[in-house]
């Protein structure tokens, strides 16, 4: 397919917020899902082509992380099997079953998300003083990354909210190291799923690229601020995004 210039600058802005929004918290797909659309991509085709850039920017912001010795990795295996198993089945669901049900899963999650962020904060961020664990010491922890696993292998859109709370919530990492094992995760099981997309044809991959290209450089930024910016306003950011999530999946 052909891009314009508005199809060119459209993909260029959404996707270089995307890539901030989705390093700091996420939801970032919110606005690249409907981009997609907008060009007149069918929503399987551009629930596929979002996972070039989702993949290419947690690859981004994985490595700035590292960069900065914010990404622990002595339980790396213990992780990212149940992630990417839980990728892979989530995945083939969403390349087989209709697209009609991607919304009222994602409306589910992110209102239950935005309730436990406001209500139970400390089921998802650790206190100053707790240790964070293996997934071998943490009772549950495995299936709830599995979960996490089919949530962002079937939806993509809002699985940053989703790791954040398995990662935090059940192996409790601050939230810089829970940004930073989320990203890894994300390219995990996106990797995954996009091996499943492209053996069936859904990848667009001309806006993929472009939208690759422009949620980098807002990774890259959105490490930057991670860094830089108080637990207190990221828990807030985070609460913020998951409601503007749940408020995009309504409409």
């Amino acid at each position: 397919m052909e891009l314009s210039w508005f199809m060119l600058a459209l993909l260029t802005i959404t996707g270089f917020i995307a890539g901030i929004i989705n390093t700091l918290a996420g939801g970032g797909s919110n606005l690249t899902l409907p981009a997609l659309m907008i060009l007149g991509l069918p929503a399987d085709v551009a629930n596929a082509t979002n996972r070039v850039g989702v993949f290419m920017q947690s690859l981004v912001g994985m490595r700035g992380f590292n960069q900065h010795g914010q990404l622990p990795l002595y339980d790396l295996k213990g992780i990212l099997l149940p992630v990417l198993g839980g990728g892979l089945l989530g995945s083939g669901l969403a390349s087989y079953l209709p697209p009609s049900l991607l919304k009222p899963v994602l409306l589910g999650t992110m209102i239950s998300m935005s309730v436990v962020i406001l209500f139970r904060p400390s089921t998802v961020f650790p206190g100053p003083e707790e240790k964070s664990l293996t997934v071998k010491q943490s009772s549950g922890a495995w299936w709830i990354l599995f979960a996490a696993g089919i949530y962002g292998g079937f939806v993509q859109a809002g699985v940053g909210f989703v790791l954040i709370a398995a990662i935090g919530g059940s192996l409790r990492y601050d939230l810089v190291k829970t940004n930073a094992l989320k990203m890894l995760c994300t390219a995990a099981f996106t990797s995954v799923a996009l091996a499943v997309f492209i053996a069936r044809g859904q990848v667009a991959w001309l806006p993929g690229i472009v939208l690759a290209m422009a949620t980098m450089v807002g990774a890259r930024v959105g490490v930057r601020l991670a860094l830089r910016v108080s637990q207190r306003f990221m828990k807030w950011f985070l609460f913020l995004m998951t409601v503007a999530a749940s408020l995009a999946a309504l409409l």
